[in-house]
């Protein structure tokens, strides 16, 4: 267990501040829903005739996830628990947080259940399944290359450690260079100045929190690797054990609705990658009214909010392989580091600067010669003029009738000089900003 639970313990204390238990029958479908605000302002009814996020899974990280929820039931795969070394991913009484797992998962997944499943919780992702791993506690390595390894594409990584880990950096690379797109929280801590991770790592996609009127919520931690933010306030959820609900507070619930955003656009647009897939995300993310005019990223909005139906249905560059993320220098090598540049893009621009040097390399060439050409007719006229002022021989002296000066040659070596080339990889400084909530 050791550290790494301790901080999830205190993640899941924000998660459920004001902490919300029911049996599930103890609450009506009607007031069920209406607590799940979020699913209105990320447009959900509308999303949902788009996608489902069926055939896509994604996997949870975390405490373990309860799959006999009533509103679970059906979209929770065999899984892994790296604590006991089986597949029941099942939490247990003697965790630090053992409804923290079946919280994202029903964020990202949930089902309802009853007629018309009008009643319990339902996720923003409603038709992708679950893969649980109970984390075993010391670092994320090993859960993170289960996850790749057995059909994730999208990972959700509600967690956090101040440990770092080369391992779990590898991890992290190995799952990029497997095109899988790992989501975490910013933390709940509201300060700018923690380190934790895997957060801090090249190649996550972190996201803060927001409240219901799109600002920026009080405990969101921010920081330069906040990509994006996500509802965070008083967020339904199912719990553990039997069919509890609860509602509460925090990025963890931000970080899975990305993640089910995630897994809509995978379905959707089975052949994008990772990269491009969060590209999406940022290019249609929304400012609220009182953060217009902010330099994007911002430490504490990122780009902005996700809007699900935007990324859906708008006209979107796919755009290079990580997009936005930072990608490894080397993926699956732990000498990558936080900061390096998207590799593919590098390697684009590196193209682009040597057809331009080309272009003046053969600029220069065509120069000189015209300017060749240029002092050799110079020198030319210069004899011409000095035998018309009688130098001898001069055949201008004694003009022979009949002959006809020759016309003028067209200079045979002179090309048109192409025009300046645009850079094909210049983007937008800013994405394009919306309303919030979404009109």
């Amino acid at each position: 267990m050791g550290f790494t639970q301790t901080v999830r313990a205190l993640s899941a204390a924000a998660l459920a501040g004001g902490l919300i238990l029911v049996a599930a029958p103890g609450a009506s479908a009607d007031q069920t829903r209406r607590d799940q605000w979020a699913l209105d302002t990320l447009q959900a009814q509308a999303v949902w005739k788009i996608s489902k996020g069926k055939g896509i899974t994604v996997a949870v990280i975390d405490s373990g996830v309860n799959a006999t929820h009533v509103d679970l039931k059906g979209n929770v795969l065999k899984g892994h628990d790296f604590q006991d070394g089986d597949d029941d991913a099942t939490p247990e009484a003697t965790d630090s947080s053992p409804e923290h797992g079946t919280a994202m998962a029903s964020v990202i997944a949930g089902h309802g259940h009853g007629a018309g499943a009008e009643d319990g919780v339902i996720g923003l992702a409603p038709e992708a399944k679950i893969l649980p791993i109970r984390d075993g506690g010391v670092g994320y390595a090993d859960e993170i290359r289960y996850a790749v390894d057995h059909g994730a594409s999208v990972i959700n990584m509600s967690v956090s450690t101040t440990q770092e880990s080369s391992e779990d950096r590898d991890a992290i690379a190995y799952a990029l260079k497997k095109d899988v797109l790992v989501v975490t929280a910013s933390g709940n801590s509201g300060r700018g100045d923690v380190v934790d991770y895997p957060k801090k790592y090249p190649g996550v996609l972190t996201v803060g929190g927001v409240d219901r009127n799109g600002e920026i919520w009080k405990g969101s931690d921010f920081g330069p690797e906040l990509l994006l933010t996500a509802p965070a306030t008083r967020i339904v959820h199912a719990g553990w054990p039997g069919n509890k609900l609860s509602i509460g507070d925090g990025t963890s619930d931000s970080a899975a609705f990305v993640s089910a955003a995630a897994a809509l656009l995978r379905s959707k647009f089975p052949d994008l990658t990772a990269g491009q897939v969060a590209n999406r995300l940022v290019k249609t993310a929304v400012l609220p009214a009182s953060a217009k005019g902010l330099s994007l990223p911002d430490e504490k909005y990122g780009y902005g909010s996700i809007r699900p139906l935007a990324a859906l249905t708008e006209d979107i560059p796919a755009g290079s392989k990580y997009g936005p993320l930072t990608a490894p220098s080397d993926e699956g090598s732990s000498t990558a580091g936080a900061g390096t540049s998207d590799t593919e893009s590098a390697a684009e621009n590196e193209k682009a600067d040597q057809k331009q040097m080309l272009f003046f390399v053969v600029l220069g060439v065509v120069a000189l010669v015209v300017i060749g050409l240029i002092v050799l007719l110079i020198v030319k006229l210069s004899r011409r003029n000095k035998n018309k002022n009688g130098g001898p021989g001069d055949p201008g002296a004694y003009p022979q009738y009949g002959q006809q000066p020759l016309p003028p040659q067209q200079n045979p070596y002179q090309q048109p000089v192409s025009p300046q080339q645009q850079n094909p990889y210049q983007q937008q400084s800013h994405p394009p900003q919306g309303q919030w909530p979404p009109q």
